[in-house]
């Protein structure tokens, strides 16, 4: 088993070994062209970041800057939006469903180094993965940890640092996020706190 596959499987590796150095190199380059492309540019801005990643499905809406370490590590479903400053660690595999969405600055890592110094310093590091059922909402400011799961239809609150799996249906906030209720069908009329929508197409 080489590094690269070492890392996929998420035992330890060292990062620089059987051209993992010269693959992140590539898809650095990628990224420094991606985000110089003027903002009008749809479709090579469409055509850029599908050649970062490793599966796209249909409208996905990434705004630069942002950054990764493989791309091809990434799989995205239909219907996704990143806001500014979108940071994915993916050392290890990142899996994210359809109609999700991410603030700005949100970050997924997946990467980790061993606690004790002497292991830490011997180069070797790991990657577990993280994956994002269909329609999560993920506010800005939040950090997901390695080898978290958000079930389906939950929102994470702005600046939260997610360090354990998150249920479906649920709104989870805090360092460490934690569940503070669940969605509800009532949550269906309102757009922001007490504000019920004024219109009916919702």
């Amino acid at each position: 088993m080489n590094h690269e596959e070492r890392m996929l499987a998420g035992l330890p590796y060292k990062a620089w070994l059987d051209g993992l150095a010269e693959k992140q190199i590539d898809t650095k380059m990628k990224i420094y062209a991606y985000n110089l492309l003027p903002p009008n540019e749809t479709a090579q801005i469409e055509k850029s970041i599908r050649n970062i990643l490793g599966k796209a499905g249909v409208n996905i809406n990434v705004l630069a800057p942002f950054r990764c370490d493989y791309g091809t590590n990434i799989e995205i479903g239909d219907n996704f939006f990143a806001n500014y400053n979108c940071i994915i660690i993916d050392v290890g595999r990142v899996t994210i469903g359809d109609n999700v969405m991410f603030g700005p600055n949100v970050s997924l890592y997946t990467a980790g180094h061993p606690l004790h110094p002497e292991s830490r310093n011997s180069g070797y590091e790991y990657g577990i993965g993280i994956s994002i059922k269909n329609n999560v909402w993920i506010g800005g400011n939040t950090v997901i940890n390695p080898g978290i799961t958000i079930g389906e239809n939950t929102v994470i609150g702005s600046g939260s640092v997610v360090t354990k799996d998150m249920p479906a249906n649920v709104i989870a906030a805090g360092n460490p996020c934690r569940v503070i209720r669940s969605v509800t069908d009532e949550d269906r009329h309102f757009f922001h706190k007490n504000k019920k929508f004024d219109v009916s197409d919702y």
